[in-house]
């Protein structure tokens, strides 16, 4: 019996997350047609797991601690509640339409055929979707990641959350233990609190954040102590048992059991390809199951991409974006400026509340590489924007490089931090002076203000 011939294509993307639409908008537009397979939701993680739902609950959270401050701005108020089943409804609502908003948008695109299914490869041009053969000159992976969960004692015989469960919760916890102090466990601690459970960060660590300076973790815990949440560093052997209403966490040795009726898994993420059949494709992964790129995305198979949480060199929506913008330019699809990875300088936020605005190095990186360095910091309290809005907690860092004059990285946690930290991306980008800067003149009462007034006042770096 003769195999069915494959349904042929100009080019396939396998993954509907942040660069995979985009880029098959792209295609199409230049006359190619283009398979898009998504196994589960198209938007992936930042739509329907990630920054969209997330930072809707942290604006929930927001508005319910504002509203407990009520009178530090002389507003009276009664006494605060909090409804979660229209806090997740409100949530579902966002993310639901941004989704909904993005199949309609494929499904009417020319020249984009959306396929859903799971997809492994059978051969280096084709793969297979739930018993149909597609193949293609070109393939893209966006495959995004997941959740990774430890092999702890005692967790697999307790229930537990991870990023994408803990979403679907409608009723408020009565305790929750969060096991991670990093990115995503401290944005549902601070949230979780605001809504009024009790909350606790367990970490292996020494300190939260482990990615920042010392002093930018120490400010976001006394940040979070200060709202109640519970921190647990330095939890060596961290073993569950079951409880009829919950379970206990012992966090290290000797330590007393911590009982929580919630528990959520926040330990970092792994790439979802291990069940892609890239072996049969000859596509190379590093030892964490990452797809190994060079600097322009491309594979150790020429004629495919890896783009977003796969390929190791990002863990974010405007880097799977901005990976979609490369791919794009170097097929000449975009502006005709070839591009790079190592063209962007790094950039993230954590959003708790202040948030944190993060670019290029940290000081302790820069005092690792030796280089002679001048630092900058002025406390929120110097900020009249902030103090006028009674948010004067954090501060905001910067890190020149002596010889050069060009900023090597910055930090900013305070009000506004996350929208600050762009002129510092834009000027470290352009490859201009920190003068670029600090001699140009900010409105007031801004924020940004104090970033030149940080700049005129720089030190040698100790």
């Amino acid at each position: 019996m003769t195999a069915a011939a494959p349904d042929k294509f100009d080019a396939i993307v396998i993954g509907a997350g942040q660069a995979g639409p985009f880029l098959t908008a792209k295609l199409t537009d230049a006359g190619h047609t283009v398979a898009l397979i998504e196994r589960k939701l198209v938007g992936g993680t930042c739509v329907n797991t990630g920054c969209i739902p997330t930072k809707t609950l942290v604006a929930s959270a927001h508005a319910a601690h504002l509203a407990r401050r009520g009178a530090d701005f002389g507003v009276r108020t009664g006494e605060i509640t909090v409804d979660m089943a229209r806090v997740k409804a409100r949530k579902d609502e966002i993310s639901g339409d941004d989704r909904r908003g993005l199949e309609t948008w494929l499904q009417n695109m020319n020249g984009c055929t959306l396929i859903r299914g799971h997809a492994r490869f059978v051969d280096p041009h084709r793969v297979e979707v739930g018993g149909r053969l597609l193949e293609a000159d070109r393939i893209f992976l966006n495959v995004g990641g997941r959740a990774a969960v430890p092999d702890l004692p005692g967790l697999s015989g307790i229930d537990y959350l991870t990023n994408v469960g803990i979403l679907e919760l409608d009723v408020l916890p009565e305790h929750l233990v969060i096991v991670g102090g990093s990115y995503i466990g401290l944005e549902f601690a601070q949230m979780y609190r605001r809504f009024g459970a009790r909350v606790t960060v367990i970490e292996r660590g020494s300190r939260l954040a482990p990615r920042e300076d010392h002093d930018v973790s120490a400010a976001i815990r006394e940040i979070l102590e200060g709202e109640g949440v519970d921190i647990v560093t330095d939890a060596s052997d961290i073993r569950f048992v079951k409880r009829p209403n919950g379970f206990d966490v012992t966090p290290a040795p000797g330590a007393d059991a911590i009982t929580g009726t919630h528990l959520l898994i926040a330990t970092g993420r792994r790439p979802n390809t291990d069940d892609l059949g890239l072996q049969n494709a000859g596509v190379r992964t590093d030892d964490r199951g990452y797809i190994v790129v060079d600097d322009e995305l491309r594979t150790s198979v020429d004629h495919i991409w890896a783009m977003g949480d796969c390929n190791g060199r990002g863990a974010f929506t405007h880097t799977s974006y901005n990976d979609f913008e490369i791919v794009a330019a170097n097929l000449g699809l975009l502006d005709g400026v070839r591009r790079r990875v190592s063209d962007r300088v790094p950039a993230y936020a954590l959003y708790i509340d202040p948030p944190l605005g993060r670019a290029g190095m940290t000081v302790e990186q820069v005092r690792a590489s030796g280089r002679k360095a001048l630092v900058g910091k002025r406390p929120m309290t110097r900020v009249g924007r902030a103090v006028e809005k009674g948010e004067t907690r954090g501060f905001m860092k910067i890190v020149v490089d002596a010889d050069t004059e060009r900023i090597l990285g910055a930090a900013i946690l305070g009000v506004g931090g996350d929208e600050v930290i762009h002129s510092i991306i834009d000027i470290m980008t352009a490859g201009e002076p920190y003068t670029a800067i600090s001699r140009t003149m900010h409105i007031h009462p801004t924020v940004s203000e104090l970033v030149p007034t940080m700049l005129q006042d720089l030190s040698p770096l100790d």
